[in-house]
């Protein structure tokens, strides 16, 4: 049975959603402030956190950033901000999914349900194995395929789990023409609650981690992206 946290200083919105995560069968915890719910993951284990954003002691934003830094637990953003600075903030700091208020609590667990699928999936496809290590080169940008690292001029690049998923695709089918649609269904998963925002947001955070180099991700205008290392 997975575990989850509910963050929120409102108490109807915890009540609401722990009814619908316990039908799902699923065991469920509470925090009402971003503090508590870092001092819990400190000492409990959960699969996901359903994080709200204002609150109050400290917010979602600061409470994932503190948890990230000790546990690499899936985290599902709850804010009435529906802006995409905002997405784009909650994405940068690694959270797998952002829910804008007010929202259904039937859509919530679909995303919970998509969201822990991804993350075992992602576990079993990166468990050890024997397997040749293959380092890509195009002019300064050096990327290990096996041990998941980037390098823009010989300076390791600080990618978000999501960026490094992303760029691997596109390396990997370099050349190739990728709607948005193929990319959210190989890249996020075919049950990924997302729309076509959700790539172009991470394509925009992946240029930037790459400087110089994000020439190598083009723009096909009106279907989607592929990676040209003779891009100019």
């Amino acid at each position: 049975m997975s575990k989850l946290l509910i963050v929120d200083d409102e108490v109807n919105i915890r009540a609401v959603v722990r009814e619908y995560a316990e039908f799902e069968e699923y065991d469920v915890d509470e925090a009402e402030n971003g503090m508590e719910a870092v001092e819990k993951c400190k000492k409990n284990h959960y699969d996901l956190i359903i994080m709200d954003v204002m609150m109050p002691k400290l917010d979602g934003y600061s409470a994932s950033k503190e948890i990230k830094k000790h546990k690499n637990v899936p985290i599902i953003m709850l804010s009435a901000r529906g802006e995409e600075y905002d997405k784009l903030f909650g994405f940068e700091i690694g959270v797998d999914d952002y829910v804008v208020k007010p929202f259904s609590p039937k859509e919530l667990m679909a995303r919970v349900k998509a969201v822990l699928m991804r993350s075992k999936n992602s576990v079993q496809t990166t468990e050890p194995k024997e397997s040749k290590r293959e380092t890509l080169v195009f002019e300064g940008l050096e990327i290990d395929m096996a041990g998941r690292e980037v390098y823009v001029d010989g300076k390791k690049a600080s990618m978000t789990p999501k960026e490094y998923d992303l760029l691997f695709y596109l390396v990997r089918n370099k050349g190739l023409a990728l709607t948005r649609d193929k990319l959210l269904e190989s890249v996020w998963g075919y049950d990924f609650f997302g729309d076509d925002r959700t790539v172009d947001t991470h394509i925009k955070m992946l240029r930037n981690s790459l400087g110089e180099y994000r020439k190598f991700i083009v723009t096909l205008r009106g279907m989607g992206y592929k990676f040209d290392s003779n891009a100019e």
